[in-house]
């Protein structure tokens, strides 16, 4: 059943990708909330992304849990064409799969870097690259791929997965220039701190700080996210491409001196 509070996005069919994690999952959700079919990926985490497409199916929405390496270039694409053959049609992409490790840089090895870069850019750009063609044949579509604030903001020990998410920031921008001509349209969203089940346990004081510099006043979750997905993959947001949204509560805009 389509949420009164989302449009209605019947009839798309949307790959997420990472969606057995947790705010993949909350995206995954919220597209089926909205009445769209739902391929939900997933690599390491296959029984959830199978749990998740169950779930997804009991409340009578159109699911089905693919798996791929999203580093391995030719599972990328078998992705995409696998999605496609299961519904007939593939109309959006979200790029949610990433990793977010903690290492300073002056330890961090290349081989650490790469493992970042390889998950959280390339990825994105080999699934968006398979993807354009068949949104094209469909008449169009929608790539989003999931940034962090950290694409502007950097953050101790984070080197490696800030310069992804500004890396893939810039791709989204370069790809909504060439694709744009096909009717494809590829946006960013930005999250700010997303809660988790025992985050303010782990990390009391940075949840505080969050709460304190945050104009909202609160963590963000991964519904939050969905609904800024799900936005941008509607008619709502048909001239809307090159973008980067940021989902923070407004903690980009607290000062910083």
């Amino acid at each position: 059943m389509t949420r009164s509070d989302l449009p209605d996005l019947t009839g798309q069919t949307v790959l997420v990708t990472g969606a057995s994690g947790g705010i993949g999952s909350a995206v995954a959700r919220r597209f089926a909330d909205a009445g769209a079919a739902v391929v939900v990926h997933g690599h390491h985490g296959r029984e959830q992304a199978e749990r998740l497409a169950a779930e997804l199916t009991a409340r009578e929405c159109r699911a089905v849990a693919l798996t791929a390496d999203l580093t391995d270039e030719a599972a990328c694409r078998r992705l995409v064409a696998d999605s496609a053959a299961w519904s007939g049609r593939l109309t959006g992409l979200v790029n949610c799969a990433g990793v977010q490790p903690v290492r300073q840089l002056a330890e961090m090895t290349t081989a650490e870097w790469r493992q970042v870069v390889d998950t959280n850019l390339a990825g994105a750009f080999t699934c968006t690259q398979a993807a354009v063609p068949v949104l094209a044949a469909h008449g169009g579509g929608s790539v989003t791929h999931i940034a962090s604030i950290e694409g502007s903001h950097p953050a101790f020990q984070h080197a490696h997965y800030c310069a992804s998410k500004a890396a893939l920031i810039m791709h989204a921008r370069s790809a909504a220039l060439e694709y744009g001509p096909l009717g494809v349209r590829v946006n960013t969203v930005s999250p700010g701190l997303i809660d988790r089940p025992g985050l303010d346990g782990e990390w009391p004081e940075g949840v505080r700080r969050w709460k304190q510099a945050a104009p909202l006043g609160r963590l963000g979750t991964g519904q939050d996210v969905g609904n800024a997905c799900v936005f941008l993959a509607s008619g709502l947001a048909s001239w809307i491409t090159g973008h980067d949204l940021v989902v923070d509560g407004g903690v980009s805009s607290a000062p910083t001196w």
